[in-house]
């Protein structure tokens, strides 16, 4: 079905925000591999250039910058939302073998705490659901790809195929290295080691990747704030702000979730110092802008 006027609207104004905010080197590589228009030579802002550049794309090249550049089409297109995927966390695709269900299942559960929802199809599938599309739908709807790589992975009906399809939508994509290494083109990806490790270990280092990715540290910045707002103790507000200060993308909205959260959320309140450092972030932001 083909993009209304107000869904093409939607993406392109999202596209020239968060690609408008790149160097312009960058912005012309991406309107490149996208085989969109670009031009060296523009008078006016980043963003009306990146509008100019993409007015006429194809429906589906939105689509795949708009994956790109951290908006999913089910944001223009509100619908039925999947139900597999916690509200306002980033969606992480874990793929993984079928032997290796219980320690993906283990990891699910330790992502939540840093805001991060993972789809195990193993464990996010009814019995009575059509397994491909429900695996179509989460792969088409993620923010980003962790491949578990242990022995034997290579040799899976399924996982070579959700690596590339999620690499075809340009979402980000890891590994971990639990006695395969990695290879094609997941090689190119960062990779992380997993032997001997927790699932709380790993969640909490990919936890710190997807925060600092350049593919992801915008809807991690959404997420972080949301955590912030949802804290639940002193020790949660501390770490939370922590996140926060460490932040490269800002978005407007920020600053008065931040001063809600420290005016009317107690445990942010009431967390030594942690009111003073709110306010000394959105200043720092006010004042880059």
């Amino acid at each position: 079905m083909p993009l209304s006027p107000s869904q093409r609207i939607v993406l392109m104004k999202e596209i020239a925000k968060r690609l408008g905010a790149e160097q312009w080197p960058l912005m012309d590589l991406t309107l490149k591999q996208f085989s969109l228009p670009w031009s060296d030579q523009w008078s006016g802002s980043a963003e009306t250039y990146v509008l100019e550049m993409i007015g006429n794309a194809q429906d589906q090249s939105l689509i795949d910058l708009a994956s790109h550049v951290g908006f999913h089409f089910e944001e223009a297109n509100p619908g039925v939302e999947p139900p597999f995927w916690r509200k306002d966390m980033l969606r992480l695709f874990v793929s993984h073998l079928a032997a290796y269900r219980e320690f993906a299942g283990q990891l699910q559960e330790a992502l939540l705490v840093f805001g991060i929802s993972g789809f195990v199809a193993h464990n996010d599938i009814e019995p009575t659901l059509d397994w491909q599309t429900q695996i179509e739908t989460a792969l088409s709807t993620c923010d980003a790809l962790v491949a578990l790589l242990h022995p034997a992975f290579h040799e899976s009906n399924w996982t070579d195929q959700e690596i590339g399809f999620a690499m075809g939508r340009g979402a980000a994509v890891f590994s971990v290295h639990f006695g395969q290494p990695p290879y094609g083109f997941i090689g190119r990806f960062q990779a992380f080691h997993g032997n001997g490790k927790t699932a709380t270990a790993l969640a909490r280092e990919l936890f710190d990747a997807y925060r600092k990715n350049k593919q992801t540290q915008r809807r991690m910045a959404e997420v972080l704030v949301g955590l912030l707002e949802q804290s639940g103790s002193f020790q949660d507000a501390r770490e939370r702000i922590g996140y926060l200060e460490e932040l490269e993308t800002w978005e407007p909205s920020f600053a008065a979730r931040i001063k809600s959260a420290a005016e009317g959320n107690s445990q942010v309140a009431g967390a030594y110092g942690v009111a003073r450092r709110t306010e000394a972030l959105v200043n720092k932001w006010a004042k880059a802008k």
